[in-house]
């Protein structure tokens, strides 16, 4: 039952939005609506009983399990951080009509949830069908021709993307039938039968599914959504989609690696997600480099860091470990940098860095969690992103790819570098008389909700708590295919007990689990 009510309480508060008929007072029954669902999800998280939906037949159709905990309770806390600043900035619109805005961020988040605890394949990809759909009005925000362009850019290309899903979950099903199994796209018995599943037909269907779950990803060269998306979309959409959808597409993904590690073939998965998140952070540096428009810098750092979690599965073992943790740093950072920048798009009407200057000297606040922001994003301690990126940098050492570890590090400087630029040139120097003279400030609800994200990023650096530490566990633990936890730390060498961060794990070879001392 609490499995179904964390898909429909969010559609119902959309329905009370509709009937809303305030511009004005209808935004404040966003966080509200987030909150009710942020508070079922943690009752879900914490519930020691199995969180699932069965038919009359006994089948499953929703189902929370380890790796989902792990994206359910980014997806919440992010939506509910971004909804607490939703009023505040909408009361800064009120030549715009906000209503179907609002439906759309709660379908949404419904959507996101339902991507998580769907434990059919075929559910599962309406579902993240269905993110696109709601996520488009969204960037259209704004009734301009640019947002019209991206918006149109992102149905059209993560449709494709999407299509060739569906093609691919078609591939995997017939993988069953080729084999004499009975056809399903059930996750649970595709997982049991994987072994027997046909080679050929499993592997097109995981290219098809990476190429099209990786499309809205907005992995390279899939990625040519993002950046006019990003670059259009207010500032808390951009957030949601950095944080909330993508790595709904990428919980998609790692769902079907399951199935692949599950037959024994998860090199090849492996071969193709390393290339891809290279490809993808390579794509990335030199589109950042002399970036003038912050805010598409920050799509092309998305793209950056969708393949920093593509590569670290592609590495495996310990890696695992870091990627779910990166999962969270990630999200927690994109919330700092896309509202702070938002902020400051706000007060100097450009986002061009011909435009803005010295936004320190006009939005404090703001300018400083950008720059912090910044500094979290390229893996600069004591930031949590550090600690992740660490960890998968450690384990490809370990695991002998030294090569694949330089290049990931050269990556890294270069982006380091090429953000760098643009930021400072944004945060410092002097500003405009007009930029000066705005009467835009920080305030309580529009600063808040950045301090909170801030707040998770900097905690996650240096101290990470016994509940956290346990869920990532046992998420790695289930991506691997292990029974439990505590079954599954001891060969990842993960800490268990509470207390500061430290990535002390690492592989010695891909398919091969040890403790790094």
């Amino acid at each position: 039952m609490l499995a179904f009510l964390l898909v429909v309480i969010p559609l119902l508060f959309a329905g009370a939005m509709a009937a809303i008929p305030s511009n004005r007072w209808r935004p404040w029954l966003l966080p509200f609506a987030s909150g009710v669902h942020l508070a079922l999800a943690i009752d879900a998280l914490t519930s020691t009983a199995q969180i699932q939906l069965r038919d009359s037949a006994g089948r499953v159709w929703l189902d929370l399990d380890p790796l989902g905990k792990v994206f359910l309770g980014v997806v919440c806390v992010m939506h509910f951080l971004c909804m607490l600043y939703a009023p505040a900035y909408l009361r800064l619109r009120p030549e715009r009509q906000n209503r179907v805005l609002c439906i759309c961020l709660l379908i949404s988040l419904s959507m996101m949830t339902l991507v998580i605890l769907a434990a059919h394949l075929g559910l599962m990809w309406v579902a993240v069908e269905a993110t696109t759909l709601a996520s488009a009005p969204s960037i259209y925000f704004n009734h301009n021709p640019r947002s019209l362009e991206a918006t149109w850019k992102y149905l059209l290309i993560c449709s494709v993307g999407i299509a060739l899903a569906l093609l691919g979950s078609f591939f995997l099903a017939y993988s069953a039938l080729y084999s004499g199994l009975e056809s399903t796209l059930a996750f649970n018995d595709l997982v049991l039968e994987a072994p027997k599943l046909s080679k050929p037909w499993l592997h097109a269907a995981f290219v098809l599914l990476f190429v099209g779950y990786g499309t809205k990803m907005g992995l390279a060269p899939m990625h040519t959504w993002k950046p006019d998306a990003y670059g259009e979309a207010p500032g808390m959409v951009g957030a949601l989609l950095a944080g909330g959808v993508t790595n709904c597409a990428f919980f998609a993904i790692l769902r079907f690696y399951q199935i692949c590690n599950a037959a024994g073939d998860a090199t090849f998965a492996r071969q193709i997600m390393v290339f891809i998140g290279l490809l993808s952070m390579a794509t990335a540096a030199v589109f950042m480099v002399r970036q003038r428009d912050f805010k598409r810098l920050l799509a092309y750092s998305s793209v950056e860091h969708m393949g920093i979690l593509t590569f670290g599965i592609g590495i495996g073992g310990a890696a695992i470990y870091g990627v779910l943790l990166h999962v969270i740093n990630n999200a927690m950072t994109k919330g700092v940098l896309f509202l702070s920048a938002g902020n400051i798009h706000r007060a100097f009407a450009s986002k061009s860095i011909d435009d803005v200057h010295g936004a320190l000297g006009v939005l404090p606040l703001s300018s400083a969690l950008l720059l912090a922001g910044f500094l979290a994003g390229c893996g600069s301690p004591p930031f949590g992103p550090f600690i992740s990126e660490f960890t998968i940098f450690s384990a490809t050492l370990a695991g002998g790819r030294y090569v694949v570890g330089g290049f990931f590090l050269l990556l890294l400087l270069i982006i380091f570098i090429g953000m760098g630029t643009t930021i400072l040139s944004v945060v410092f120097g002097k500003s405009s008389i007009s930029a000066s003279d705005t009467p835009y400030r920080d305030g309580l609800l529009t600063g808040g909700p950045v301090v909170l994200f801030m707040i998770f990023v900097v905690l996650f650096g240096v101290y990470l708590p016994t509940p956290i530490r346990d869920m990532l566990n046992d998420g790695a633990a289930f991506l691997e295919g292990k029974s439990s936890a505590t079954a599954a730390a001891p060969a990842l060498g993960l800490p268990l007990a509470a207390g500061p961060v430290r990535p002390t794990v690492s592989v010695a070879q891909p398919e091969t689990l040890h403790p790094y001392p």
